[in-house]
């Protein structure tokens, strides 16, 4: 028995198509931005990328930067469960501490785009990108300072000062990743990225550990 145009059948077909082509459009713009920021991304070369007419754009985003946020929320929510382990693990032996860097390391190598365009727009030209990547970070530091503040070690800590060390730890993983995605296939220069990070991540972890004294 075939289905009518407004029957649940025909809904979902439509539905489904719709997430469909939402999803090309947010892949077409992040392998456009590889090479570009979103405020010089135009959505004729989205909707050319994907082979759509132009209006047909605004039936999933109403503009650029509303796309852009879509691409914020995706990117973060396939890295977050990742990063907000890295981060609320992060801890003061060198075996953690190599940990970590590893992490990094291999998330830039598994979403080179999503990191790039993080990276990119978090102090890119569009605000509502902006605010979105600032908002998302703020989150990874709040969880981070919760799992902080567990430990027996942390007893006298103010609330305050585990979410300044939570914010340490979320912006040195930013500095890494972009670090990372400027040495590309070099090895040696990952080598020099990974000995930084390891670095830096000890001096903060001598200073989390003296921090009450």
């Amino acid at each position: 028995m075939s289905h009518t145009t407004g029957s649940p059948g025909a809904m979902g077909v439509r539905q489904a198509q719709k997430r469909k082509t939402r999803q090309a459009l947010m892949d077409a713009a992040l392998a456009l931005l590889e090479n570009q920021s979103l405020s010089s991304l135009g959505l004729r070369e989205v909707t050319r990328a994907v082979g759509i007419a132009p209006t047909a754009f605004y039936r999933h985003f109403r503009d650029t930067a509303d796309l852009g946020v879509a691409l914020v929320d995706e990117a973060l929510g396939s890295l977050h469960g990742t990063i907000r382990t890295t981060l609320a693990t992060t801890g003061d032996s060198e075996e953690r501490i190599a940990a970590t860097v590893d992490l990094i390391a291999g998330l830039v190598r598994d979403f080179p785009a999503h990191v790039r365009f993080l990276v990119r727009e978090r102090h890119g030209g569009v605000r509502a990108v902006r605010d979105a990547i600032g908002g998302e970070l703020d989150r990874f530091a709040e969880e981070v300072a919760d799992g902080l503040g567990r430990p027996p070690e942390a007893a006298g800590w103010e609330r305050d000062d585990l979410l300044m060390l939570a914010g340490l730890y979320v912006d040195l993983m930013v500095m890494t990743a972009s670090a990372f995605l400027a040495a590309e296939e070099d090895p040696a220069a990952r080598e020099r990225v990974a000995r930084v990070a390891r670095r830096r991540l000890r001096l903060v972890s001598l200073g989390r550990r003296h921090w009450l004294d």
